[in-house]
């Protein structure tokens, strides 16, 4: 049994304009199958098998409270002319440079979108030239290494690399986006502005996946959610997932 992630859930007051932010960030379409707003590759949703780890703007009604997020996204760029037009194209779309205790001399620019969610736009790097519009998903955290041990299973990507400091995994096809757990000093005191959402395989049973979860040291949480189809769960250090239901 393995689990697959297939979104980044973000929370957003007007999910409408930040999935529009984000699908002009990424050079992707913004579709609303619901109240929320899924940003993804042209072509329209492909559920359960969509093509790229997309992103899924779910309105609430509270606005941003953490200081940083405890999670959020590394943009690719090609060259370092792409990367001062993607930086001058998202300043223009409402995003703000932020400072979040980066360097002066950082090769990369931190922004937050309008809603004050914090992401990266990366320098040109070798490792990043197939993995489309969003690089990396990072995570801050305590212990990289125990984070790799429960994503490890908790997931099918592979483990790529860890220290003390980092782990990175990928899904072992090659190709879209990195998970990274960064070592940070801070410590999560909210629920998660941002989490990924997860899902079985065709077959795979949904109960069957989350005890499995819980017994890899996941805990059950309750965010108000009431009765949904999906599972909230938090991994050792408290940060927040979803497991979606099995499409029947």
């Amino acid at each position: 049994m393995a689990l697959r992630p297939v979104q980044v859930n973000i929370k957003a007051r007007d999910a409408a304009a930040i999935g529009r932010f984000w699908a002009e960030a990424l050079g992707w379409s913004a579709y609303s199958p619901g109240m929320t707003t899924y940003v993804g590759p042209a072509g329209g949703l492909v559920w359960p098998d969509p093509v790229a780890l997309g992103i899924d703007v779910v309105p609430v009604p509270d606005g941003k409270t953490a200081t940083k997020n405890r999670t959020h996204l590394d943009l690719a760029t090609t060259s370092a002319a792409h990367q001062a037009e993607l930086v001058a194209r998202l300043e223009a779309l409402g995003a703000a440079r932020v400072h979040v205790g980066q360097g002066g001399d950082v090769p990369w620019t931190v922004l937050a979108d309008p809603e004050g969610n914090e992401f990266c736009v990366l320098e040109p790097r070798e490792a990043h030239q197939d993995t489309g519009p969003i690089a990396v998903v990072v995570v801050d955290c305590v212990d990289p290494r125990a984070m790799a041990r429960f994503w490890g299973e908790a997931i099918d990507w592979e483990l790529c690399e860890v220290t003390d400091d980092h782990a990175l995994l990928r899904s072992a096809e090659g190709g879209g986006p990195y998970l990274e757990f960064l070592r940070t000093p801070d410590v999560k005191t909210v629920p998660d502005r941002i989490h990924l959402d997860l899902l079985p395989y065709p077959g795979d049973d949904q109960a069957a996946e989350v005890a499995r979860l819980r017994a890899l040291g996941a805990t059950d949480v309750d965010l108000g959610q009431g009765e949904v189809s999906w599972a909230v769960l938090a991994d050792p250090e408290g940060h927040e997932f979803c497991v979606l239901a099995v499409p029947s």
